[in-house]
C-alpha cells in the first residue's frame, strides 16, 4: 500500500495527468493505428535518425492526412519526438508500444474484449452483473462464451490469461511436486496447460480437470493428442451450483488465477468444497496477483484496472483482490495458509492451503 500512500504530483502535473485522461479512449485507438499501420514499426527501423513524413508515406499505404494526424497524435502522446530536420524518431515509450509483448496482449484484450463493453461499467457497478458483456455475446457470465468467440478474439482473452500465470509455472510445479501428490485436482483447468504440465512432470499423477463443457472439449482433446489421457479424468461441471459435490480425495488441489473470477461469498463456498474434496493431510495451492504484493506501481494499476473487466464483461462481482479480503475467505472457509510464496512468475503469489 506504499505505492498509494502519498501524492507525487506538482498541481500542473496532476492537471496533466487529468487531461490525459480524459482524452484516453481517443489516446488508446490513435496508439493501436500508429502500431497496426506499422507506423511505429518503420520509425523504429530508422534507428536514431528518424523518418520525415514523406519518408514514411513512401512505407506505409496512407494518406499523407491521415500519417499527419496520427504522426502529432504520437508526439502528444510521447511515443515519438521530432528532430529539428523534422524526422520523427522512436521514444522508449513507443518502444515498448511497438515491441514489448507484454504491452502488446495488455492492448489487444482492452481492445477486443473490454474496450465496447466498458461504455456499460456504470451500468454494470450499479446492477452488479457484467452488462458489457451484451457486446462480446448473449452469456451471463463470459465463461461459457470462451470458445464460442470469434479466433482473433478469442486469442485475445487467452493470451492475456495464459501470459502472466504460464510465468510461474515451472516454479510451481516443483513446489506442489515436492511432496510427490499422487492425486491432484485442477480446478479452473481452462485449455488444460496446467494438467498436462503436470503429466509431464510427474508421470505417476492422476490428474482431474474440473470445469465447463466447452474448456473440457478443448482440454480433452489436447490430453489424446499428447498421449496422457490415460491419467487425466474430467468433471464437467459449473462450481457454483453448490448441489453438485466435488470429486473426493485429492492429496493436492490446485486454482491458477480462479477464484478472482468470483465474488468473497463464492470464494468460501468453493473453498469450503475443496477442504471436503481433500485428503486429511492434502494441500490447496492457489496462483493469484495481488495488487497490494505488486513491487511496482504500473503491475499494481494493471490488476486494479483488470478489476473494472470482472465488473462489466466477466461477472460482475469479482475482481483483482487485495490480500486482506482473499484471506478473509480462506480463512471463513476453514482453512488456514502455510506458506505464502510472493517471487512467483512475473507477480504472483502462491499460497498453500490446509485444513
Amino acid at each position: 500500500m506504499e505505492l498509494f500512500s502519498k501524492e507525487t504530483k506538482t498541481a500542473l502535473q496532476a492537471q496533466e495527468a487529468a487531461l490525459r485522461l480524459a482524452f484516453a479512449p481517443i489516446a488508446f485507438q490513435a496508439t493501436r493505428a500508429l502500431r497496426d499501420f506499422g507506423i511505429l514499426e518503420v520509425i523504429s527501423n530508422s534507428g536514431p535518425e528518424g523518418l520525415t513524413i514523406e519518408e514514411v508515406l513512401e512505407k506505409v499505404k496512407l494518406s499523407r492526412y491521415a500519417v499527419r494526424v496520427l504522426l502529432e497524435a504520437g508526439l502528444g502522446m510521447e511515443l515519438l519526438i521530432v528532430s529539428e530536420e523534422k524526422k520523427y524518431i522512436l521514444t522508449k515509450t513507443g518502444y515498448f508500444i511497438q515491441h514489448d509483448r507484454l504491452t502488446r496482449i495488455n492492448m489487444d484484450f482492452s481492445q477486443d474484449i473490454c474496450y465496447l463493453g466498458m461504455n456499460h461499467l456504470k451500468e454494470s457497478l450499479e446492477e452488479g452483473r457484467p452488462a458489457g458483456l451484451k457486446e462480446l455475446g448473449p452469456w451471463d457470465t463470459i465463461y461459457p462464451g470462451l470458445p464460442l468467440l470469434p479466433p482473433e478474439i478469442g486469442k485475445s482473452w487467452f493470451d492475456f490469461d495464459h501470459y502472466y500465470s504460464d510465468l510461474a509455472f515451472p516454479q510451481a510445479l516443483q513446489i506442489v511436486f515436492a511432496n510427490k501428490p499422487r492425486t491432484l485436482l485442477d480446478i479452473g483447468g481452462n485449455t488444460g496447460k496446467w494438467t498436462l504440465a503436470c503429466t509431464k512432470h510427474d508421470d505417476n499423477v492422476r490428474v482431474t480437470m474440473f470445469d465447463l463443457p466447452g474448456e473440457i472439449e478443448i482440454a480433452a482433446q489436447k490430453m489424446k493428442d499428447e498421449g496422457v489421457a490415460d491419467r487425466v479424468s474430467f468433471h464437467e461441471a459449473n462450481i457454483l451450483d453448490e448441489s453438485l459435490p466435488f470429486p473426493q480425495g485429492f492429496d493436492a488441489i490446485w486454482m491458477s488465477q480462479f477464484l478472482d473470477c468470483f465474488s468473497e461469498e463464492q470464494i468460501v463456498s468453493i473453498l469450503k468444497r475443496c477442504r471436503e474434496a481433500l485428503t486429511e493431510n492434502g494441500t490447496i495451492y492457489i496462483l493469484e496477483p495481488f495488487w497490494n504484493r505488486q513491487r511496482f506501481k504500473s503491475a499494481a494499476f494493471s490488476l486494479q484496472q483488470t478489476s473494472l473487466y470482472f465488473t462489466a464483461m466477466a461477472n460482475g462481482n469479482s475482481q483483482m483482490y487485495h490480500t486482506d479480503d482473499f484471506f478473509k475467505c480462506i480463512a471463513d472457509a476453514g482453512l488456514r495458509i502455510v506458506e505464502e510464496n510472493n517471487q512467483m512468475g512475473l507477480n504472483y503469489t502462491l499460497l498453500k492451503c490446509q485444513k
